[in-house]
Parts: C-alpha cells; sequence; structure tokens
C-alpha cells in the first residue's frame, strides 16, 4: 500500500484500457432498449460477481414509489410494466470509517433507427482513429465500463477503501428514471456522494438538469367536404394558433430568464434558448384530402433550467393559460374547449450545491487529470441526478466522457476521454473514500 501512489493508478488504468473497451463491447451489444433492458443487466451481473460481495438484484415496484413526489408513471412502464426489468448493485464494504460513495449508472439506450443512417454497426462496436462506436458507447454505458475499470484497477493494487462503494445500474433513465435510481434509492442505497457518469465531456462536469414535462394537445374541428369548406371548422388551424401562442410563450420565458450558464457552457448554440417548449408530433385522424380536418392532435415537449425558479406545477399553469387565452378569443374553441393531456416526463429542475466538498474534490481530480479547466455545464435535459441532489440532499454531479451523435447514428465516445474518467472515478473513490494505508 505505502508504495502506491495516486499516478500509479492512472497509469494502471491506461495501461489496461483494452480491457475496459472489450467490456464495453460486450456491454453494447447486449442490446438494451427501455423497457428491454434486461440484456445489459444479465452482462452487468455476471461482472460485479467477480467483486466478491453480494449481488441486489430487484424489480421496481411502482406501488411503493407512487407517493414520492419525484414520480410519475414512465412511458416504459405503462408499456411493460416492471415484471423482468431489474436493478443491479452491489456493495464493497469499506474496512474503515470513510464516506460512502455510489457509481451509478443506466443501462437503456434510445432506438438505433434507421440503421441504415449508420456507417457503423450500432451493436457490434467498432473501434476507428481514436473513438468507439456503436449505440451506448457515449450514452452511457462507456461510463459505467470506466467506473467498472476504476474499481477493477484499485483492486488489482491492493487500495482497500476505507468508506462503503457502491457500484449500480439502473433501468429506463431515458424515459425518466423514475424505476431505476428512484427506485435504488428508496431500496435504501443512500450514500454519502454519487457520481452518475453521463457524457459530460470531461473537463466539462455535469451540475443541473431540466425540468421537463410532456403534454397533448386534441383541438376538436368540423369535418365537412373541402369543397364546402364554409361547412366546416379546421381542426389544423386552430391547433396552428394554439401552437403559435405557445411558441410566442416559449420566446417569452427565454427572455424573462435570461441564459443558464451551464446550458450554454454544454452548447453555445443555447444562448437565448435555455427553456425549449417544441412540438414533437402532429397527427390528424381520419384526414383526407377532401376533407376539413375534424380533429388535430399535437404532442409537444416543455423544457425549463434551475434558474427559471418554477416546478412543474407552475410550468403547467403557464402553458394551460397560454392554451386558455386563444380559446377565449376564438368562437369555435369556447364552445369546444381542447384537451390538455400531461403524460410521460414529468420532473423539475435541480441544480448541485457548489459549496459541496464533494463537488470541489471532484473537481480538483477532473483538473488533475485532464489538465483543463473545470466548465459547468447542464439544464438542457432531465438526467437521473436530480434525485439524488433534489430530493435526498446527496451531492451527485456527472463526471462522463467526451463523445457525438448521441441519440443519433454513429454515436460513439472518444476512448482517450473515457481513459481520463475512469483516472478521474478512481482518484475519487480513494480520495472521498478514503483508503486503509496511506498513498504516496
Amino acid at each position: 500500500m505505502s508504495t502506491t501512489s495516486r499516478q500509479d493508478i492512472c497509469t494502471h488504468i491506461e495501461q489496461n484500457q483494452d480491457r475496459m473497451l472489450d467490456f464495453l463491447s460486450e456491454l453494447i451489444s447486449a442490446q438494451s432498449l427501455p423497457g428491454e433492458e434486461q440484456p445489459a443487466q444479465e452482462v452487468l451481473k455476471d461482472k460485479l460477481s467477480e467483486f466478491g460481495g453480494s449481488i441486489d438484484v430487484w424489480e421496481p415496484d411502482a406501488d411503493d414509489l407512487r407517493d414520492h413526489p419525484g414520480f410519475f408513471e414512465t412511458t416504459p412502464y405503462q408499456e411493460h410494466g416492471y415484471e423482468g426489468r431489474e436493478n443491479v448493485a452491489t456493495t464493497i464494504d469499506g474496512n474503515g470509517d470513510g464516506p460512502s460513495l455510489a457509481m451509478s449508472g443506466h443501462v437503456d439506450v434510445v432506438n438505433p433507427d434507421p440503421i441504415d443512417a449508420w456507417e457503423h454497426d450500432p451493436w457490434n462496436p467498432d473501434i476507428d482513429d481514436g473513438r468507439m462506436y456503436g449505440r451506448g458507447t457515449m450514452d452511457m454505458k462507456g461510463g459505467i465500463a470506466a467506473f467498472i475499470h476504476a474499481y477493477e484497477t484499485l483492486r488489482e493494487l491492493d487500495i482497500e477503501l476505507a468508506g462503503d462503494l457502491t457500484l449500480q445500474t439502473t433501468i429506463e433513465e431515458e424515459a425518466g428514471g423514475v424505476g431505476g435510481v428512484l427506485s435504488a434509492l428508496e431500496r435504501g442505497y443512500q450514500p454519502d456522494a454519487a457520481i452518475i457518469p453521463e457524457p459530460s465531456g470531461v473537463p466539462k462536469v455535469g451540475v443541473a438538469s431540466a425540468g421537463v414535462l410532456y403534454f397533448r394537445v386534441t383541438v376538436p374541428g368540423k369535418p365537412a367536404h373541402a369543397a364546402y369548406k364554409f361547412l366546416g371548422v379546421d381542426a389544423v388551424d386552430k391547433a396552428f394558433q394554439i401552437h403559435q401562442a405557445l411558441e410566442n410563450y416559449n420566446d417569452e420565458l427565454n427572455e424573462r430568464i435570461g441564459d443558464y450558464q451551464p446550458a450554454v457552457n454544454q452548447y453555445a448554440e443555447a444562448e437565448g434558448s435555455s427553456a425549449n417548449l417544441t412540438i414533437t408530433d402532429i397527427e390528424v385522424p381520419g384526414s383526407w384530402t377532401s376533407t376539413v380536418p375534424g380533429k388535430a392532435i399535437m404532442e409537444f415537449r416543455m423544457g425549463w433550467p434551475p434558474s427559471a425558479g418554477m416546478n412543474r406545477n407552475d410550468v403547467r399553469e403557464e402553458i394551460t393559460g397560454v392554451i386558455d387565452s386563444v380559446v377565449r378569443e376564438d368562437d369555435w374553441l369556447v364552445d369546444n374547449q381542447p384537451e390538455i393531456e400531461w403524460f410521460g416526463w414529468s420532473t423539475d429542475p435541480h441544480e448541485i450545491d457548489f459549496r459541496s466538498d464533494f463537488y470541489e474534490l471532484v473537481c480538483e481530480n477532473t483538473t488533475a487529470v485532464t489538465g483543463g479547466d473545470i466548465q459547468r455545464r447542464g439544464g438542457l435535459g432531465g438526467n437521473d441526478e436530480r434525485f439524488y441532489n433534489r430530493y435526498y440532499d446527496i451531492p451527485c454531479p456527472s463526471v462522463g466522457p467526451n463523445g457525438g451523435n448521441g441519440h443519433g447514428a454513429d454515436e460513439y465516445v472518444e476512448i482517450d476521454s473515457l481513459i481520463e474518467t475512469a483516472q478521474i472515478h478512481a482518484l475519487t473513490m480513494v480520495n472521498w473514500c478514503g483508503t486503509v494505508g496511506e498513498l504516496e
């Protein structure tokens, strides 16, 4: 122990990177779409069993979670339920009284369709010019491979942690994470600190998530033969009026709240657009070229940063008020009210406590490994970190690799960044949990 240094840890991680990449390749090949995550969890159960501790495997129970303020019914839960969809965790007991730490990653990945848009096979990863390509390489099986490689390195160097270390993999983050990280926290996995290796792109560190709402607006019309349009009411025209009002609201909200700097750090193009209300689908049931549309259905995603100072109830009220303002000015809609349905994602935003000792430690290790300046990023999308930070007061940043094309064709992770991520994870494990004996 006394002859091992932090540099030894980092060197060992780099020299044994092929093992990490081989495991990541195996994990990518285990296809694990939302609601169908089990193939990847089987791979993780086998890997975690190598560490000698007991493996805790459980299916979430929606009824046990329903009263939690962070609960909502996710789309995969509504489609698949939770039967046969396991979370996996193992805790390596510390040999001292150091603080506890959890490393947590989600195994679900988004659908790679259309496959013909890929130049690389999404389920058979390959390496080209310092990048590994495949669905989930960046978001976020790469981060899981990194923290497992980090812990394997500590074992091989005979470094014993003083505090407990939990390694866990969870389901359905892409749909909101209720059956994943929230279920783990409610099961008792409440450490003193946690890291989720979402692809922050070190030295960028993820510090925030957006509030997110999905909603559907069904607008009634009156069908008629298109030649006799005067006998009907065009539902699409009415829907477009509502859509334009919501677009105006989006612009007004962004002007009101201003830029959220971590969002701009994440994407410079986010300047002026920290909040984002987007129409994602429109359907005209029973449409026919010679028929005045009798119904139009629009679906939207609404996202807003923590700096807005609003929770999801506040945002629901504002969106409902915008739609009501259109209705009040339209004689048809006054008597034929649109229906608003809230479904799927329903989350409040979060921001980490920048004063926490753990956040400062993560930043120190990130700077030491990468040599770069820390940039705080986040606040455009929802993520699992909110459960730790918002509801349990557990500091949890995102510390993960750089890559590209997440949720798109030819997703990839940069291998050098993946190595740095594993090094940061390992150093944080020893610095936070402490060790039995001193490191040089």
